[in-house]
């Protein structure tokens, strides 16, 4: 039987590897981005000769859309706010079923054969191009008016929204994400990881786009002069704003996604961290913004769309399933402080965050048992509640400063700017510090693996495979570390195994000291990487038990046979074996400065459209009592 896992199996295995074509690892084949460019520039140019069309009258398509949306979800706002924004929600949906199918086909799957050949990115491309056409739409749509006072100015007689020109440029900063992948392959190799520089610019256009749609709604509801019969009712308003806070909160969690499935590449420490800065920033926003039990309704969108998505991926897809942090615990927390600090906004989200970084903090732990892969343990309590506090008070803050921007009240421009500022690096920090990681020298790990006969095939009597057969290869193992103290109390200690058309993550049972083993059977053929994992502390290591030949790459297979010893090494030569090594280090550091600017370009420009607005409109007086108010105040 040891033949599957030595000289006869790596064998076949090699033979296997080079009769199948190897998927591509610097880039994708240069027809397909031919096609992708084409088309590409045809959706474009069909959006410019609709904008234009409208503009000059010589296509109407856009205001009949446009006064249907006035009479219908955009109730009690103009066209130019009414269409584009119910476009940016169904666009960001769309996206966002593509994103968690595309990084559960990227775990189970490995590479692409190329872009247009993942199903998946097809709703990521639709949705991040219906981001940016809605805030083209917005921007086109008013004509011969001028939409409201913190509109900017395109031409002598052409103003646009605020809220469209930001959620343009965040859309075509998403968009951007596409090609800076390919070429950042090209360069680098295949960064096999959520958090690639450019992976993360797909990412963020979406998820901040909602802020650009609350400057939008802001806008459109102060620009509205329609009589007070068509004014929604309140609660319709409060249902929108709602939606709105909770798809902030499910676009800021999307960064957490490697750890909702279950394999992520970073310290665990992150993602405490990561929950708290999305609950502080748009529940602390969705109470001020929405009213009284705003963030328990945003958080109750959030779990229908959240969940929603992980069901279709996991169910009728029949790809792998994400869990959803609950968030629940953290909503309460919010609107409890609210009780005492609704009118002191900044305190209500400095004291809000500090108590999701606290409160949420355990009640997540308690949830992380149930529902993750990787639950949290002991080993992290210390640093990631304290990771947890940074990320809730710097959230909090922000999404403060969202929703007093949002009804036109803001503290004094250099306090909102110092306040702004130092949440960005309190977070910058607070990330930093996730990133340091060891390797500790001197470690090894020894494996002896216990060869497990095939299941047998439908009719057939349980037998041990032939020499050459395609039959799975499984193990169990007994996996002790050199020296016995190498891990203790860590965070996980697993064996993981990905890309071989499923995910397998076995938290190792402990027999003693420096002593584990396997609970399930492990992979060991075709295209799984097989590896056991460490993170303790600071440590985050690997030990490679099979991988296969990759002849894109130049890899050879490394085998599983019954007995071997190997060291520690750093997981992310594991992981992301696709990685060119013998790019220059600051070229690495060169292009991720121009990603982070261009990052930083979008945030501080949303910051900037808040202010904006916040500036340009301020809330109107309270009329006396027995004076109408006007019509869209």
């Amino acid at each position: 039987m040891l033949d599957h896992l030595t000289g006869k199996g790596a064998g076949a295995a090699l033979r296997l590897a080079a009769e199948t074509p190897a998927k591509p690892a610097g880039g994708a084949a240069l027809d397909q981005i031919l096609i992708a460019s084409g088309g590409a520039a045809v959706l474009t140019a069909a959006l410019l000769v609709l904008g234009w069309g409208h503009r000059s009258g010589r296509i109407t398509v856009l205001a009949r859309l446009a006064r249907l949306a006035e009479r219908g979800p955009g109730r009690g706002t103009p066209g130019w706010a009414a269409l584009p924004t119910p476009v940016a929600m169904l666009s960001l949906l769309t996206a966002l079923l593509g994103m968690y199918w595309d990084i559960s086909l990227h775990i189970s799957h490995g590479r692409d054969e190329g872009p247009l050949a993942n199903i998946a990115h097809y709703p990521i491309l639709i949705g991040l191009f219906g981001i940016f056409t809605a805030g083209v739409l917005a921007m086109v749509l008013p004509k011969g008016e001028r939409p409201g006072a913190a509109s900017v100015r395109i031409t002598r007689d052409w103003h646009a929204p605020a809220g469209g020109v930001l959620l343009a440029g965040a859309g075509f900063y998403a968009l951007l994400g596409f090609p800076l992948d390919d070429v950042w392959h090209r360069i680098f190799g295949q960064d096999v990881t959520l958090w690639g520089p450019t992976h993360l610019m797909l990412i963020g256009g979406a998820g901040l786009s909602l802020v650009a749609m609350m400057v939008l709604e802001r806008e459109g509801r102060r620009a509205f002069r329609g009589p007070a019969s068509q004014q929604p009712p309140g609660w319709v308003r409060y249902v929108r704003r709602s939606m709105h806070a909770g798809g902030l909160l499910i676009g800021l969690s999307v960064f957490q996604a490697e750890y909702d499935f279950g394999v992520p590449q970073f310290r665990l420490v992150h993602q405490p961290l990561l929950i708290a800065l999305a609950a502080g920033c748009a529940l602390v926003a969705a109470r001020l913004w929405a009213g009284r039990g705003g963030a328990v309704s945003a958080v109750a969108f959030y779990m229908l769309v959240r969940g929603g998505v992980s069901v279709l991926v996991g169910w009728p897809i029949g790809e792998l399933w994400a869990s959803v942090p609950l968030y629940f615990a953290e909503a309460l927390c919010v609107e409890a402080v609210a009780l005492l600090l609704a009118r002191r906004p900044l305190a209500l989200g400095a004291v809000s965050g500090a108590l999701i970084g606290t409160a949420g903090f355990g009640a997540e732990y308690a949830w992380s048992q149930v529902a993750f892969r990787l639950p949290w343990t002991p080993d992290i309590a210390a640093e990631g509640m304290v990771m947890a506090v940074a990320g809730g008070v710097a959230g909090g803050l922000c999404g403060a400063l969202l929703a007093e921007g949002l009804e036109g009240r803001t503290p004094r421009p250099a306090a909102a700017r110092g306040i702004f500022a130092g949440a960005i690096l309190a977070v910058a920090a607070a990330v930093a510090n996730g990133l340091l990681i060891s390797v500790p020298p001197d470690r090894a790990v020894q494996v002896t693996v216990t060869l497990l006969p095939p299941p047998p095939t439908a009719g057939q009597a349980t037998s041990p495979a032939r020499t050459g057969d395609a039959a799975p290869r499984t193990a169990g193992a007994r996996i002790e570390f050199s020296p016995a103290d190498a891990v203790d109390g860590a965070a996980w200690v697993t064996v993981t195994g990905w890309q071989g058309k499923g995910l397998y993550v076995d938290r190792l049972v402990r027999e003693r000291e420096g002593v584990y083993r396997t609970s399930e059977p492990m992979p060991l053929h075709g295209e799984w990487k097989t590896l056991v994992r460490v993170h303790d502390g600071r440590t985050l290591a690997g030990v490679p038990v099979y991988l296969p030949a990759d002849p894109a790459i130049g890899a050879e297979e490394v085998p599983a046979p019954a007995e071997f010893t190997r060291d520690l090494q750093g997981e992310r030569t594991i992981l992301q074996r696709e990685l060119k090594t013998d790019v220059p280090g600051w070229l690495w550091a060169a292009c991720s400065a121009v990603v982070l600017l261009c990052t930083l370009a979008l945030v501080l420009s949303l910051g900037r459209g808040v202010a904006r607005i916040a500036r340009r409109l301020p809330e109107p007086a309270a009329a006396p009592s027995g004076t109408p108010s006007k019509a869209g105040a």
